[in-house]
Protein backbone atom coordinates (compact mmCIF):
# COMPACT_ATOMS: atom_id res chain seq x y z
CA UNK A 1 0.00 0.00 0.00
CA UNK A 2 1.19 3.42 -0.45
CA UNK A 3 0.31 6.51 1.14
CA UNK A 4 0.12 9.60 -0.10
CA UNK A 5 0.06 12.92 1.88
CA UNK A 6 -3.55 14.62 1.53
CA UNK A 7 -2.58 18.23 3.48
CA UNK A 8 -5.02 20.96 3.41
CA UNK A 9 -5.75 22.78 0.44
CA UNK A 10 -5.14 19.82 -1.33
CA UNK A 11 -7.69 18.23 -3.28
CA UNK A 12 -8.39 14.90 -4.74
CA UNK A 13 -10.63 14.15 -8.33
CA UNK A 14 -11.70 10.54 -8.64
CA UNK A 15 -13.03 9.64 -12.09
CA UNK A 16 -14.21 6.64 -13.87
CA UNK A 17 -12.61 5.73 -17.68
CA UNK A 18 -15.97 7.41 -19.22
CA UNK A 19 -14.29 10.19 -18.60
CA UNK A 20 -11.04 9.81 -20.24
CA UNK A 21 -12.30 7.68 -22.66
CA UNK A 22 -14.88 10.54 -23.79
CA UNK A 23 -13.95 11.42 -27.70
CA UNK A 24 -14.37 14.09 -29.69
CA UNK A 25 -16.23 14.66 -33.49
CA UNK A 26 -12.44 13.59 -34.84
CA UNK A 27 -12.29 10.08 -32.06
CA UNK A 28 -9.28 11.73 -30.05
CA UNK A 29 -9.96 11.02 -26.26
CA UNK A 30 -10.50 13.87 -24.25
CA UNK A 31 -7.55 15.38 -22.77
CA UNK A 32 -8.42 15.38 -18.93
CA UNK A 33 -4.84 15.79 -17.21
CA UNK A 34 -4.30 19.03 -19.64
CA UNK A 35 -7.60 20.10 -19.33
CA UNK A 36 -7.93 19.72 -14.99
CA UNK A 37 -4.51 21.81 -14.76
CA UNK A 38 -6.38 25.03 -15.25
CA UNK A 39 -9.22 24.15 -12.75
CA UNK A 40 -7.12 22.98 -10.19
CA UNK A 41 -7.34 25.84 -8.08
CA UNK A 42 -11.15 26.16 -8.09
CA UNK A 43 -13.21 24.46 -5.26
CA UNK A 44 -14.71 21.00 -5.85
CA UNK A 45 -17.88 22.15 -6.84
CA UNK A 46 -16.69 24.25 -9.51
CA UNK A 47 -14.38 22.27 -10.95
CA UNK A 48 -16.71 19.67 -11.11
CA UNK A 49 -18.95 21.96 -12.91
CA UNK A 50 -16.05 22.95 -15.24
CA UNK A 51 -15.51 19.49 -15.64
CA UNK A 52 -19.14 18.10 -16.81
CA UNK A 53 -19.08 21.36 -19.00
CA UNK A 54 -15.87 21.11 -20.85
CA UNK A 55 -17.20 17.33 -21.47
CA UNK A 56 -20.37 18.07 -23.13
CA UNK A 57 -18.73 20.66 -25.49
CA UNK A 58 -16.38 18.11 -26.30
CA UNK A 59 -18.42 15.31 -27.36
CA UNK A 60 -20.51 17.27 -29.07
CA UNK A 61 -23.05 16.20 -25.60
CA UNK A 62 -22.91 12.53 -26.41
CA UNK A 63 -21.17 11.23 -22.89
CA UNK A 64 -21.57 7.99 -22.02
CA UNK A 65 -23.35 6.45 -19.32
CA UNK A 66 -20.63 5.53 -16.82
CA UNK A 67 -18.85 9.22 -17.20
CA UNK A 68 -18.70 10.02 -13.53
CA UNK A 69 -16.29 12.11 -11.20
CA UNK A 70 -15.63 13.41 -7.95
CA UNK A 71 -13.77 15.75 -5.95
CA UNK A 72 -12.87 16.20 -2.25
CA UNK A 73 -10.90 19.27 -0.98
CA UNK A 74 -9.48 19.05 2.51
CA UNK A 75 -10.04 21.88 4.47
CA UNK A 76 -7.27 24.56 5.43
CA UNK A 77 -7.21 24.07 9.04
CA UNK A 78 -8.13 20.92 8.98
CA UNK A 79 -6.54 18.03 11.88
CA UNK A 80 -6.21 14.32 11.70
CA UNK A 81 -9.30 13.21 14.03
Amino acid sequence: MDVVPFLPGDQLLLYTDGVTETRDRTGAFYPLVERVRSWADLPPRELLDHLHQDLLAYSDAHLDDDTAALAAYRLPGETHA
